[in-house]
Formats: C-alpha cells, sequence, structure tokens
C-alpha cells in the first residue's frame, strides 16, 4: 500500500509551496507533510471523498455555461492546503492595502479632476479608449472617496520565490464564498492539524464585509438597511451572492424587488409594504445596474437607481465606474500611480508587461507570441487569453490580426514559472500549479483577507487554474512559525 514519501516528490524547476527540495519540507508546511507522509494513498482516498460528500452536502456549486446550457457542478477541491508563512503575508498585506489605496485615489481622480492625465501620468488615449469609464460617474462623491470596496487581486509566485500581482479585480469580484468554504471543508476532513498548526482565521470576513457595507449608509445615525442585489440564479456566481446575504442576515434582492420613488430614493418591495434600502452590495454589472442611464433593455437592473446615488440617498458596492481601474493595460501603470498618489515605492511588484498601444512593445509581442501570454484589457475568467509557448502557428496568426487591428485592446506578459504545490493526483501529492486571489475590503479602514482563494490547475503541467476551465481550489493556510524557515530565507517577502 503506497504511502506519501516527500524524498520522492518531483520537485521541479518550479517553486513549490511546501516542499523546498525532495523531503525537505518548508517550515510552514512541516507539521501537515508529516501528517500525510503518515497517510497511505487509500487513507488519502478516503478523506477526499469526504470532501467531495461534504461539498454535496453543503451545496457548494458554481455554474458553467456548455453549448448554451447551463450546469450546476459541485465545486472543485483538492484536500491538500497551500500553506503561506505569517511573516511572508503581512508584508503582502501591506503591498495590497497600499496597491488598493492607490487605485481608489486613481478612479476618484479620473472622474473629477483626471490630474493624472494632465500629469501624463496615465496616457491620455489609455482613457479616452477605456470601455469601462462611465462619463454618468463624472463628479459623484462615494462615501469615504471609495469606489473599489471590494477587490480580488490575484497573485502569482515566480520561480524565485517572488510574489507578483498578476491583476486587480475590481468591478465584481467573485470567489470570496469559496475561500470560506474551503476553510469550513477543510476543518471537516483535516481536523488534527487545527490542534497542532498556528493556522490564522479566515472567518472574520462576513462581519468586516457587513460592518463596511453599514458604515456607508446615507443614515448613519439608523440601523442601516443592506441588500445584495443578484442578477438571479441564472448568474454564475449565484451561490456566493445567496451565500454571503444569508452569512450576513440581510435581504437577496433582484432589481424587480426594488424601486426608486420620485423623491430618489430606494425602497424594497416586501410583504409588509415597502422599507427604504440604504446600501446595495450590487452583484449586477454597471451596463445592467440601471436601464435609465445604462442599458435601456436591461430587466436586471433598477429604474432611477444612480440619480438615488448620485443624489446620496443610497450607497453602492462597488461603485458604478470602479472598473475603469480594472483593465490589464491600467494594470501595467500601477506602480506609477502608487508613486503618483502616495509618493512611495510599490511593495508588490507587477509582472513585466509589454503594452501593445506602444509601437516598441507591439513589434515585440508580435515577433514573439510563441513565448508570451496575450490578454485583451477587459475579459476575465482566462477568456480571450493566448498562451504563447502551447498555442499553435494558426491561433497566433489570428492574435497578430487581432493586435494590429486593436493594438490598445492587448498586453503580453512572459510565461512565468509559476509555483507549484502537493495535489493529490492518481492517489498521492504531486505538483500543480496555483495562483492565489486574497480580497481587499475598503470603507473607513483597510482589511485583507488571511490569505484567500488558491486556485489550482489540475492537469499536470497546466498553467488554467480557473474553475470554469478545468481548475479547482485549496484551502489557504497563513501560519504563524515559531523559527526562520532556510527555505523560505531567499525569498523576496521574506
Amino acid at each position: 500500500m503506497s504511502q506519501v514519501n516527500w524524498n520522492h516528490y518531483p520537485c521541479r524547476d518550479f517553486f513549490d509551496e511546501l516542499i523546498a527540495a525532495p523531503g525537505q519540507p518548508r517550515a510552514s508546511a512541516l507539521e501537515l507533510c508529516n501528517m500525510l507522509a503518515r497517510f497511505s494513498a487509500d487513507e488519502l482516498a478516503e478523506r477526499k471523498t469526504a470532501a467531495e460528500i461534504a461539498i454535496r452536502t453543503m451545496g457548494i456549486t458554481f455554474t458553467v455555461y456548455s453549448e448554451g446550457a447551463m450546469i450546476d457542478r459541485a465545486w472543485p477541491f483538492d484536500i491538500v492546503p497551500r500553506i503561506i508563512s505569517a511573516s511572508e503575508w503581512r508584508k503582502t498585506e501591506a503591498g495590497l492595502k497600499q496597491r488598493v489605496q492607490a487605485l481608489n485615489l486613481f478612479i476618484d481622480d479620473l472622474y473629477h479632476d483626471q490630474k493624472v492625465v494632465k500629469d501624463k501620468v496615465l496616457p491620455a488615449e489609455v482613457l479616452a479608449q477605456s470601455v469601462n469609464f462611465r462619463p454618468q460617474c463624472v463628479g459623484i462623491n462615494p462615501p469615504h472617496k471609495v469606489w473599489a470596496h471590494i477587490c480580488g487581486s490575484d497573485l502569482v509566485r515566480g520561480g524565485d520565490g517572488t510574489l507578483y500581482v498578476l491583476e486587480d479585480n475590481l468591478r465584481i469580484p467573485s470567489g470570496v464564498s469559496y475561500m470560506l468554504e474551503n476553510r469550513n471543508v477543510t476543518k471537516r476532513v483535516l481536523p488534527e492539524l487545527f490542534a497542532s498548526n498556528k493556522i490564522l482565521p479566515v472567518d472574520d470576513y462576513v462581519a468586516q464585509l457587513y460592518d463596511m457595507l453599514a458604515a456607508m449608509s446615507p443614515r448613519p445615525g439608523d440601523d442601516p438597511q443592506v441588500v445584495v442585489l443578484t442578477p438571479g440564479i441564472y448568474n454564475s456566481a449565484y451561490f456566493e451572492h445567496a451565500y454571503l446575504a444569508q452569512q450576513m442576515g440581510v435581504e437577496l434582492v433582484q432589481g424587480s424587488d426594488l424601486l426608486v420613488d420620485d423623491k430618489d430614493v430606494v425602497y424594497m418591495r416586501t410583504v409588509e409594504g415597502r422599507r427604504r434600502v440604504d446600501v446595495i452590495y450590487r452583484r449586477v454589472d454597471d451596463e445592467f445596474l440601471d436601464p435609465e442611464a445604462f442599458n435601456p433593455e436591461s430587466k436586471l437592473g433598477v429604474a432611477g437607481l444612480m440619480r438615488a446615488w448620485r443624489a446620496g440617498n443610497v450607497a453602492l458596492a462597488n461603485a458604478p465606474g470602479a472598473g475603469v481601474a480594472d483593465d490589464k493595460v491600467v494594470y501595467a501603470f500601477v506602480p506609477e500611480l502608487i508613486r503618483y498618489y502616495l509618493d512611495e515605492e510599490p511593495l508588490l511588484p507587477n509582472v513585466p508587461s509589454y503594452l501593445c498601444m506602444f509601437d516598441k512593445d507591439r513589434d515585440y509581442v508580435l515577433e514573439h507570441l510563441d513565448e508570451l501570454v496575450v490578454k485583451p484589457a477587459n475579459e476575465s475568467g482566462g477568456y480571450g487569453m493566448l498562451i504563447g509557448p502551447r498555442s499553435t502557428k494558426e491561433t497566433r496568426e489570428e492574435f497578430a490580426e487581432l493586435i494590429r487591428a486593436n493594438p490598445r485592446n492587448y498586453m503580453a506578459q512572459p510565461t512565468l514559472a509559476l509555483s507549484t504545490t502537493p495535489t493529490l493526483a492518481g492517489g498521492l501529492p504531486q505538483p500543480r500549479h496555483v495562483d492565489l486571489r486574497p480580497f481587499i475590503l475598503s470603507g473607513p479602514d483597510i482589511h485583507v483577507t488571511t490569505g484567500g482563494l488558491t486556485r489550482v490547475a489540475l492537469v499536470e503541467g497546466s498553467l488554467v487554474v480557473n474553475s470554469s476551465q478545468g481548475g479547482g481550489s485549496k484551502d489557504t493556510w497563513i501560519v504563524e512559525v515559531d523559527e526562520l524557515d532556510p527555505a523560505h530565507a531567499d525569498q523576496k517577502g521574506d
């Protein structure tokens, strides 16, 4: 009967989150690796089955779209957690706070004086061709001057151990419910490890989210009425909408449940009559949010909602227009935005990037399409990308034409040697590539989750971690370690 043997774990040319070298677990992962080494493949399979049963019992699902049909699937989960030392995380947390603070100042500037453009820190053509800049938001002052109240920044670790910010998700970031449920499932299947490890908690997120939303209320002296606005059951993230509303103890509503009166005040229809709404955590895209202001054909939003928001009678999170900073071309300027708005050096580096709007960068990208990852400026979920080393000549030729036709819409980055972490494959742990999405709440204070949603590519060699394209997820442990881990000593974060 096979046992987990870390001496045989295939450490390749990648940084591994748990194993420094064959037979050498990192200090933060020592307890976990020692326990796994005592398990046989059959015992691991039993724990994995227990997790799958728990996920089905708890109803943790996500929706995929396939050939015109919507399919609800059980959340794909791997029981071996990803571990990061608390000392490294504290520095990462500081970098995320710095980043979101600068991004909120940037968004507020764009809807007011646009000094960043006048001072030529951001090229005028980047703003002029932004598909997510909303003229309807010009001059609006949201509470605390915060536009992106909930941000999910994707982090990846390179081959030298450096954590990079891969992108910032500022429109309607999703995934936090799965982060919370991953922890609940892991506690069920590996309970003994929570007694012997100093694992920092994540379950304070919901309380922090509610407090942040309540603090936005235009009626601070009253008990605020907070609601979660969902597009409905057919949205791929509906599980999360319902989960967060239930956990916060607030109403889950659709556009048809709300109305705006002639005094620009938002009300919720209830069986007991109308009830005023103070704060809306909206999970509806900008263009469908208000048929008066945006798409007149929208059935998902609330007519007059922008009027109520502009009048200061309701707070919206995230604020409409925040997506102007959720642009992979704007992403390349974030280090300069941090210097410009905060007069600080960035604590977390960007992945080196090439912007096809610049002639020199575009020529380089077109000549090296077989080596680069090419991304459209405003797609998400891994869609519309070219992964050069795994592409065909025909696909590269198609992308070259797309880039030439609309260079502002494309940027490129090197294909990083993403870090790996042990993942159950074939019964025993095997290295699989991962990324990490921490969540940052911005209100009167800024809070960062202790960890985040680790997404894992379940297919050997794959870099695609999105659940909609075959990826899975793991619990993420931020662990206090008593002694310095020599294997982490050369990390940029420590």
